[in-house]
């Protein structure tokens, strides 16, 4: 296995993946950046190259993991975090989901979720893989996998019907309008 094969094939992928939940261009960048720096250092001890794409979203979640609890432990710490990161971010996740026929304020309720929610949702709805390979990045059964999956999608659907009033545009795309700004 060549690394550099490698990082061509799952660089767009995993940036995607670890954007989506991040949500901030700079973070999403060295969290790739070590990713694969942590891929190829340990390369030879994989041992079934099928498991390649699941191993490395293992890895790209993991320390997505480790970046959620450094900001949580900063903010006790009294640092305040800003919004601006996602004013300013590209909004690639938008764009994914535009291609879901979602508009940005569905983007922003899925925001709203658990992080664990979040995750298999981008896993399996943007990413496509399956509930195995899920499974494996993340560390569960794919049972649970399939549970949380259910879970975030109910949860969801409660959030848009509470917050969301659903219309179709003129480009014949499903898009939600807060229902707070409706007065």
């Amino acid at each position: 296995m060549d690394f550099w094969n490698i990082y061509h094939n799952h660089y767009e992928r995993v940036r995607r993946f670890i954007f989506a939940l991040v949500k901030d261009e700079w973070v999403a960048d060295d969290l790739v950046q070590e990713t694969f720096i942590k891929v190829q250092k340990n390369l030879a001890q994989l041992k079934e190259e099928s498991k390649l794409s699941s191993w490395i979203f293992r890895i790209a979640y993991n320390l997505c993991q480790d970046h959620f609890r450094k900001m949580s432990q900063s903010s006790k710490s009294g640092r305040v975090l800003t919004e601006k990161k996602e004013i300013l971010a590209e909004p690639l996740f938008q764009k994914e989901l535009e291609q879901h026929q979602m508009g940005a304020c569905v983007q922003e309720k899925v925001r709203l979720l658990p992080e664990s929610y979040q995750a298999v949702l981008v896993l399996f709805d943007l990413m496509e893989f399956s509930h195995q390979e899920i499974a494996e990045i993340l560390d569960i059964s794919v049972e649970n996998v399939k549970v949380r999956l259910h879970r975030a999608r109910k949860k969801l659907k409660a959030i848009l019907e509470k917050e969301c009033r659903f219309e179709v545009d003129d480009r014949n795309v499903l898009i939600c309008d807060p229902v707070a700004s409706k007065k």
